[in-house]
């Protein structure tokens, strides 16, 4: 016995095969009654648009099966295309610098001057994110 690793089996899904060719020949029929409606009195412009949708629907079902077996037969085939495809970060100066304290429109937001009106509202919204018997009362239900 060896230990070597194999190379992955192939699998063959009769199912899922079968699911593809049926989707792909239900939207490529459905682009064929597309086309009919199309090309009737009673066809609009819409039709054709559906008509050449339909078809792209049947490819992307091919195309998603064919990576489907290719993800499961080598699942490390997607790192190396990743990695190839080019740099994923976002280079310095595109996105604007955060603020920061010494910033005015900051430094406003952090003001520490003790206003007596402001910390007593803010207490009172405060008490709205509690139990509903903890909440403050209005006036005219004292």
């Amino acid at each position: 016995m060896e230990n070597t690793p194999q190379k992955p089996r192939k699998r063959h899904r009769p199912a899922l095969i079968a699911l593809v060719v049926v989707a792909a020949l239900v939207c490529v029929g459905m682009g064929w009654w597309q086309l009919d409606r199309f090309e009737s009195a009673s066809g609009t412009a819409q039709n054709l648009g559906y008509a050449l949708q339909w078809p792209v629907f049947a490819i992307a079902f091919v195309w998603a099966y064919r990576r489907f077996v290719m993800l499961e037969a080598d699942p490390d085939s997607v790192e190396t295309e990743r990695s190839r495809s080019g740099p994923t970060e976002i280079p310095a100066g595109i996105l604007p610098e955060r603020p920061t304290a010494a910033d005015p429109s900051v430094a406003a937001l952090d003001d520490d001057d003790d206003d007596q009106a402001r910390s007593d509202y803010n207490r009172y919204l405060a008490g709205f994110g509690g139990e509903p018997d903890s909440r403050p009362l209005e006036k005219d239900q004292e």
